[in-house]
């Protein structure tokens, strides 16, 4: 193999040399999974809502899987460490804790970064219980946590058509996209005129 031609060799050094600045980037999209068993002895926590089942989430914290997932969605957004490595899962701390105190972190740092959410789709995959009852009072939740309103929020839940661990009720997944949005994103938008 030819060496490279000096100018790349000096162009690669100063390039590694220079100061890396964060991008001040107008969007992030980020996106989470989780996956957690269902075993008997616990509560099962989705979005904050305690929800009656004969099984709940073993983990943990209190194992709240769409909690979880919109965490590390909001710290993929902002390309930061995920939720296991900010909130490891040996450390005693964190035992039996309310996953809200998780979410609430990635949301300081995201607006510590000048974003806010632009938008959250969220797809729980569960074969029992049914969630529609449930789902306007999660909604609340992540408005209030969030600090959005309720038409930038979707949550939708599928079964897994008894097929794998979900499906048999052996476990519940979730799957999160997010949008971020910087603020002098939106200030630009703002200030522009109406088309």
């Amino acid at each position: 193999m030819e060496p490279l031609p000096s100018r790349y060799v000096r162009a690669s050094a100063q390039a590694a040399a220079a100061p890396q600045q964060r991008p001040q980037l107008p969007y992030r999209v980020g996106h989470g999974f989780d996956l957690h068993r269902l075993a008997e002895g616990y509560k099962l926590i989705i979005g904050g809502v305690d929800i009656p089942h004969t099984k709940g989430c073993e983990a943990h914290s209190d194992g709240d899987v769409l909690l979880h997932t919109i965490t590390d969605s909001i710290l993929g957004a902002l390309c930061l460490p995920d939720i296991g490595q900010l909130f490891p899962d040996n450390d005693p701390q964190w035992k039996g804790a309310s996953s809200d105190r998780f979410l609430l972190e990635a949301v300081r740092l995201m607006e510590e970064r000048g974003y806010v959410i632009g938008n959250l789709d969220c797809t729980i995959i569960a074969e029992k219980p049914k969630l529609s009852p449930h789902k306007l009072t999660i909604k609340a939740n992540l408005c209030r946590w969030l600090s959005t309103d309720a038409d930038c929020i979707n949550i939708k839940a599928k079964t897994h058509e008894k097929v794998d661990a979900i499906g048999e009720m052996r476990a519940i997944g979730c799957h999160c996209v997010v949008m971020l949005i910087h603020k002098n994103t939106l200030a630009s938008m703002a200030q522009a005129p109406a088309v």
